[in-house]
């Protein structure tokens, strides 16, 4: 009785009369919170739960941009459809990750997490080096290092993905390197175009699985100083930089979400429909009633013509495949919009999160936790006494400091797990363990309504190298 009101109040709450959608569906849900009768959880279990997808990687600090990264999971889904990947090159400097947010099932999500990166890598290195890696023996595994990287397709469907590969890198090997942000949108636009010939040509369940669902991408690439970011739908990329003269930390947005909320892109999309279209094209702040974000890698039922819909689509799927009022395809694109930023002494991290994260928490509030979580980890290190003549009282602060900084020592190293804690259980009073174990002890057929899956990649820059670079320059 409760899944049955809970769903039909959401629908409801949703007609475009209401003016605060988000708002008003969170304030429903907390007036019938206590009719639940959910299991408790302790806080061991509560920490288990949280911390079961955390991961930590750090790199050399001699000659490394990036410092170390910190990532997790956290599902609502099942199976979760957010996927993360992150790399380093194994042909020139730098540093690569992504957060993948799928809809409509995994599919999209867990193929695009292993294949976009890696397009990527082999459009941004240099020609002479392309070509000396094509004249050997290789594969999609030859320009990138993964790390966390547990799974891999099977052979059926590994080797399909293989020659498009090699096709997209033969083709871009007798080309000439464009700017980074156009060698990493054509890598997008090329992977979203295989994924549709894929389907096409080899019409099995597994490639057109991922064609007919979807995910959205935020990928990070760094290089030296300058740091890309590309984003494709409605995951968030905020950059944490504090303020040499009081400490205090600023949140930078690297990108744009492609959702109903921006409003250039609503209009973006009318333009580029006929004018019977305007109230079609977008309803209900939805892509033709249904799909919230407006831009998508996959999600051919919104771009292949009506011809390949009612040959390939509607046979396997059914009439109900076809969204209503298509009349003019494509409605959607996986073209990314890539911001370039070029990194400064003062720019400390780089926090990367599905839309799961951003339904909880504001771009200032994440820098201000992982700011925190930061400066609490400094504490915890050896401590180093500055170069050059030092008087007792300045040891004396530096200790009185590091005291300090250990009370605020926070519950958990990994400051994405800091993040997803913080999102679920954070009060104006501090940690509610009630809070976060209500959440996770949410029924699967209803945990939805709540929460969505919340995937986060917090990168950390080289301070030092920063500067010596700068200095350099």
């Amino acid at each position: 009785m409760l899944t049955i009101l809970l769903r039909n109040s959401v629908v409801c709450i949703r007609q475009p009369n209401c003016s605060n959608v988000r708002g008003a569906v969170r304030q429903f849900r907390i007036t019938i919170r206590q009719e639940a009768q959910l299991p408790n959880l302790s806080p061991y279990d509560v920490n288990l739960i949280l911390r079961e997808n955390e991961y930590i990687q750090t790199f050399p600090e001699d000659d490394s941009i990036v410092r170390s990264y910190e990532s997790n999971q956290l599902s609502s889904n099942r199976p979760c459809e957010d996927s993360r990947t992150e790399a380093t090159f194994l042909h020139k400097s730098g540093f690569i990750c992504g957060v993948f947010d799928g809809h409509g099932g995994p599919a999209c999500s867990q193929v695009i997490s292993k294949r976009l990166l890696r397009y990527v890598a082999a459009g941004v290195i240099d020609r002479t080096t392309l070509k000396e890696v094509v004249a050997k023996e290789y594969n999609s595994q030859s320009f990138l290092k993964c790390h966390n990287d547990k799974a891999d397709f099977v052979n059926e469907i590994k080797t399909i993905y293989e020659d498009s590969f090699r096709d997209y890198v033969q083709t871009i090997s007798s080309q000439t390197v464009e700017k980074i942000s156009i060698e990493i949108t054509n890598a997008f636009m090329r992977l979203d175009d295989d994924l549709s010939k894929e389907a096409l040509k080899h019409t099995n369940m597994r490639t057109m699985s991922v064609a007919m669902s979807g995910a959205v991408a935020c990928v990070a690439h760094i290089d030296h100083l300058d740091l890309h970011v590309a984003s494709t739908g409605d995951c968030g990329a905020v950059l944490g930089t504090q303020c040499p003269e009081t400490g205090q930390w600023h949140a930078k947005k690297l990108n744009n979400e492609h959702n109903a909320d921006n409003l250039k892109e609503v209009q973006r999309i009318l333009e580029e429909h006929p004018k019977e279209e305007q109230d079609t094209a977008i309803r209900n702040e939805r892509l033709l009633g249904q799909l919230a974000p407006l831009r998508a890698l996959g999600d051919f039922r919104y771009k292949w013509s009506n011809e390949i819909m009612a040959k390939y689509v509607v046979p396997t799927f059914g009439e109900h495949s076809v969204p209503p009022h298509y009349y003019t395809p494509p409605y959607l694109t996986a073209q990314p919009e890539v911001q370039h930023h070029v990194l400064g002494p003062s720019d400390k991290f780089l926090v990367i999160a599905s839309d799961g994260l951003w339904d909880f928490l504001t771009p200032s509030q994440v820098i201000s936790l992982v700011g925190e979580h930061f400066n609490s980890k400094k504490v915890m290190e050896p401590m180093k006494i500055p170069s050059g003549d030092v008087t007792l009282l300045e040891v004396a602060k530096l200790l009185a400091e590091r005291k300090a900084g250990r009370a605020r020592k926070p519950l958990d190293q990994n400051s994405a797990t800091h993040l997803i804690r913080n999102a679920l259980g954070g009060t104006d009073y501090g940690i509610e363990h009630s809070k976060i174990a209500y959440y996770l002890t949410l029924p699967q057929d209803v945990v939805r309504l709540y929460r969505d899956d919340i995937t986060i990649t917090v990168i950390y820059f080289n301070t030092e190298y920063i500067t010596r670079l700068n200095g350099d320059s």
